[in-house]
């Protein structure tokens, strides 16, 4: 995909006294959409893979050292749990303490054997049985939601295979009601109204698959590397006409128009005098397009989402992915500073008394709650 036109198409208005038709109208307002989704597309495209290499090269090697340090802050708390010093009250923060970093200590799964222990000695239920019922629980929603059995188990904290699992389900659910509206239509006698409209759809469909070949048609024509006998012309041609294709198999009809202009054998003249009936096709191919582009665009979006684990309901744009890892990355080496600190200083139990009476205990969601907080199965199916 071409991320700039080197030719606008538009449909320009004659003079000032003039005014363009609904149908040009629409032309214009669906030509200026896709080019936005384009860019949005093209900023994913190009950012993801500097925001893993940052991610990779800068952010997991601090929160690596990050979970390490919460590692032994965990060892330290459950090692003075019951100093006498301690009174029940500061035993519940220094348990609410334990419970919140060790349960999130475990979603990494080089986190060592003993801190599930000590997870499981602070909690009334185990983080196995937990996670057991995480499983079970989205399992459950995601075959309501669905309408449909899944076999075998499901791994919820596998973003990447929980995306894979709902979009093979999504199609299969598709595919049914399709069968069914095709299986119900078929049983019943149809009116001549419905003969009529089915007769339309096809009649539009093919003009539009027509629309598009016409311009394909001329574009190879003008193109053909075979007919020219300069080296460089028929090279030139040649990248031209893979172009083409691409476009073509995309049913890309703006990228074909953009061709045509490219190489002049159209020109402002002839887009902005495109008849009505023409228009209307061209209109519709352009919607699908657009369409189309909205799906990958919010596909991208949801799969860096999954990847980075972020929060459904937060807004992201690629032009401030970087600069808000830039201040993870700060925020994280400030954390590991300020625990490194805290290591040293509770190891003298007088000085985590003091800390623990500025602590809060705030309402602890269970393991398998806190672990689905972020899981929206229905904010994941609109995108599909």
């Amino acid at each position: 995909m071409k991320t700039t036109p080197s030719k606008i198409v538009k449909i320009a208005q004659k003079t000032s006294t003039t005014s363009l038709s609904k149908a040009q109208k629409l032309f214009n307002k669906l030509i200026k959409r896709i080019d936005v989704q384009r860019q949005q597309l093209l900023a994913w495209q190009a950012t993801v893979p500097l925001y893993q290499q940052k991610h990779d090269s800068e952010y997991a090697p601090l929160l690596k050292t990050y979970n390490e340090q919460r590692i032994q802050l965990v060892y330290l708390f459950d090692r003075v749990y019951h100093d006498k010093i301690f009174t029940i009250t500061d035993r519940k923060k220094l348990s609410d303490l334990i419970a919140n970093i060790a349960g999130e200590l475990l979603a990494d799964k080089d986190t060592p054997a003993q801190i599930k222990s000590i997870f499981n000695d602070y909690n009334e239920t185990d983080y196995d049985t937990q996670g057991e019922e995480v499983k079970a629980d989205v399992k459950a929603m995601m075959e309501e939601l669905f309408g449909t059995e899944i076999d075998g188990d499901i791994d919820p904290f596998d973003p990447e295979a929980m995306l894979r699992l709902m979009a093979e389900k999504a199609q299969e659910m598709h595919e049914r009601e399709a069968a069914a509206q095709q299986a119900n239509g078929s049983k019943r006698k149809k009116s001549a109204k419905q003969l009529a409209k089915e007769t339309r759809l096809e009649e539009e469909e093919k003009n539009i698959s027509q629309s598009i070949r016409e311009v394909y048609r001329k574009l190879a024509s003008a193109l053909h590397p075979d007919r020219e006998q300069d080296a460089v012309e028929r090279k030139r041609k040649t990248d031209l006409m893979q172009r083409v294709n691409v476009a073509y198999g995309n049913k890309d009809l703006l990228q074909l128009l953009e061709l045509q202009l490219e190489i002049e054998q159209i020109d402002q003249s002839m887009i902005n005098t495109i008849g009505e009936d023409r228009l209307k096709h061209y209109n519709q191919i352009l919607t699908e397009q657009s369409g189309e582009l909205e799906l990958e665009v919010a596909q991208n979006e949801l799969a860096f989402r999954l990847r980075f684990h972020i929060e459904h309901d937060s807004v992201l744009a690629p032009a401030f992915l970087l600069p808000k890892l830039e201040r993870e990355i700060t925020r994280l080496q400030q954390d590991i500073d300020s625990i490194a600190q805290d290591l040293q200083s509770f190891e003298q139990t007088k000085k985590l008394k003091a800390w623990l009476k500025t602590y809060r205990v705030a309402p602890l969601p269970t393991y398998g709650d806190d672990a689905f907080a972020d899981f929206d199965l229905d904010a994941l199916l609109r995108k599909m």
